[in-house]
């Protein structure tokens, strides 16, 4: 009887036509996926690809066995993804990843009610600023905003990743209120250096008759983390630009005001991100299903859109 990882290893492999690219999308190393095919065709007694320093191509027998299995191999993967515990429950570690600031104001208190329905599923949950390769690095879902929908993800919309122009009524006491996008230069801005690129972000604003102007924060404030932003606007160092779901809660409370009511900047969508729907096990999907939920009982799209006026 063969076993389940050689299987993969040669439909993943043929699919791809890469052991270096089927690796990836198994969480193995090439040299894994290599020797399960090697194992499977000294067991089935067939070649089943021809092997190149550049090129993985499938021999008649190959691509006669793929036919054969594949349908099959899915439904089994299925059947293993959702598979539960004896009493029928969803379990398992669940791997997530989520930006700091957005994951412990808006994710973090889902927790409680989560695991008190699902008590066999055990979260393990990163809080980065970074867009993580939710297959090669094994999460089982990440929640954030401009991640690579590469092949074998899919993503559900929680609301939009709306920019906004905010400052503290400290700040702001005795100076003018910005009257366009462009006033903003006028004021002591509190901007980010990405980590990735080395370079500081600024923003282009909207309305909600679709102008666009360049919204040139001054850099009197250098940081690398969008809390920190967040903190120094708190402490009335300046403007900054933040997402609305970051400070929504200064917004209705009052310790952050915001400056151009009518203007945004759009950097996309808020989403949650994890594997092909077919074969998802089930403690991702309930997750998925509850935090999705979660936020349309919430309103909480509605609360981060920027575009009033």
């Amino acid at each position: 009887m063969e076993t389940l990882a050689n299987l993969e290893s040669f439909v993943r492999s043929a699919d791809l036509g890469s052991f270096s690219e089927a690796a990836r999308r198994l969480s193995l190393t090439p040299a894994a996926v290599s020797r399960n095919v090697a194992i499977l065709e000294r067991n089935l007694g067939v070649r089943l690809f021809h092997r190149s320093t550049r090129k993985l191509t499938m021999t008649e027998a190959g691509e006669a066995f793929r036919q054969a299995i594949s349908g099959n191999l899915a439904d089994i993967q299925a059947a293993i993804a959702g598979i539960a515990t004896a009493n029928g429950e969803p379990s398992g570690v669940l791997k997530v990843s989520m930006a700091p600031t957005f994951g412990t104001m808006h994710i973090l208190p889902l927790l409680p009610g989560f695991i008190a329905r699902y008590p066999a599923i055990r979260p393990e949950w990163h809080f980065e600023n970074r867009p993580v390769d939710i297959i090669a690095e094994g999460y089982d879902a990440a929640i954030g905003g401009g991640f690579d929908l590469s092949p074998g993800v899919v993503a559900r919309n929680l609301g939009p990743a709306h920019i906004i122009a905010v400052a503290s009524p400290a700040y702001m006491e005795g100076r003018r209120m910005p009257a366009g996008p462009t006033d903003l230069a006028q004021l002591d801005g509190i901007v980010m250096r990405s980590l990735q690129s080395g370079r500081i972000r600024h923003w282009t604003m909207r309305d909600a008759a679709g102008e666009q102007i360049p919204a040139p924060l001054k850099e009197a404030f250098v940081v690398n983390d969008p809390a920190a932003m967040r903190r120094s606007a708190l402490l009335g160092l300046g403007v900054t630009m933040l997402v609305v779901a970051d400070i929504i809660d200064d917004l209705e409370s009052g310790a952050l005001i915001r400056l151009l009511p009518r203007w945004y900047a759009d950097a996309g969508a808020i989403s949650i991100y994890f594997a092909s729907r077919t074969l998802l096990p089930g403690k991702t999907r309930v997750f998925v299903d509850y935090v999705v939920d979660a936020f349309k009982q919430r309103r909480l799209a509605e609360r981060f859109a920027g575009s009033l006026g």
